[in-house]
């Protein structure tokens, strides 16, 4: 038998509810405490998924020394007080994306990972998922030549009032942080971090963004059109062209059920999920990536990378900032030492 690693789950909420029912399936997982801000729903949800202990604070999980690792599933604007918070105190560390509301913050906790070794990781389950890594692995041999084009687009029907966390800045509220993270995120898993960005978006009344429209570009060539939405339904599909052919995700491009393959002069080949592998819309395979890292002494996942990561989080600031798109606390986030907008790091 494998030793079970023992978790703690941070907050309460709808994808905390999600991750911890596949953590259930997983034999060699354990889910020994929970934590709200409020003692009601964390002795709930302890019930729920047979909890050893329920907290009514963060400080008392992040404490308890029977926890190896703590998913936190907070909303984004508190994942940097809520992960910080464990991390400081010796507890390992998954936290769900967006990682943070901006580069600084992520940087933050990357270095304080650093300083107290500990493991941390961005809870990027589509990173992890099987088909995902499938396609990824393709395009890495070179099934479709050098990548010139990536298209992707995750959009949600609405309408989402005034008073929705959506659309509250204080929140990290907008399209951008809650959905465009998976195009941005897809794209630079295939092409790395790009060198230019340009942006447009339609900005509710509260300032954040309801659609966004994102075209990277690399020096070498490639490009990336990637669009994301709180005002219309999209199909969720993901193109990826390359020299010498493409890969078409034609739905559900983070967690698909199959993409096909076109290689040019021959027949499309169609590449679909394991059953074995469980839905599309298990988180599993992340966690088990964590258990394994965490058995083998890593202190970061290969699959997620947090120089990753934080890639992830610079295109994210230069999209918000050529879109005029601002949070509590961004402060002079987006300007280099010319006060331009920048992709680097100040």
């Amino acid at each position: 038998m494998v030793e079970r690693v023992r978790w703690g789950i941070l907050a309460t909420g709808r994808i905390a509810a999600a991750f911890a029912a596949d953590l259930v399936d997983l034999p060699d997982a354990e889910i020994v405490a929970v934590a709200s801000r409020r003692s009601g729903p964390a002795r709930a949800f302890a019930e729920r998924f047979g909890a050893q202990r329920a907290y009514g604070d963060w400080e008392s999980l992040a404490a308890d020394g029977d926890v190896d690792v703590v998913y936190v599933a907070t909303p984004h604007s508190a994942h940097r007080a809520a992960a910080g918070l464990c991390l400081r105190a010796g507890r390992h560390v998954l936290c769900e994306k967006p990682f943070t509301l901006n580069l600084r913050e992520a940087g933050e906790l990357v270095a304080l990972a650093r300083e107290h070794d500990r493991f941390l990781m961005e809870a990027m389950w589509m990173y992890c998922n099987p088909l995902v890594r499938r396609l990824k692995g393709l395009v890495e041999d070179g099934a479709i030549g050098e990548v010139r084009t990536v298209q992707a687009d995750f959009g949600l029907a609405g309408p989402f009032p005034a008073a929705h966390r959506l659309r509250d800045p204080a929140l990290g509220g907008g399209a951008l942080l809650d959905l465009g993270v998976y195009p941005v995120s897809f794209a630079q898993l295939l092409l790395g971090e790009p060198d230019g960005v340009t942006a447009s978006a339609v900005l509710s009344p509260e300032g954040v963004d309801l659609q966004t429209g994102a075209l990277l570009s690399w020096d070498r060539g490639a490009v990336a059109a990637l669009h994301c939405s709180i005002m219309g339904g999209t199909g969720g599909t993901a193109s990826v062209t390359g020299s010498r052919g493409r890969i078409d995700v034609p739905s559900g491009f983070f967690h698909p059920e199959r993409f096909v393959l076109h290689r040019d002069g021959r027949d499309p080949e169609e590449f679909t999920a394991d059953p074995a592998d469980g839905p599309r819309t298990t988180m599993r395979h992340e966690a088990v990536e964590v258990m394994r890292a965490l058995r083998a002494g890593e202190r970061e996942s290969p699959l997620v990378p947090l120089d990753g990561t934080l890639a992830v989080m610079r295109t994210l600031d230069a999209i918000r900032d050529r879109v005029g798109v601002r949070y509590p606390g961004d402060e002079d986030e987006f300007t280099g030492e010319t006060g331009e907008p920048s992709l680097t790091p100040a």
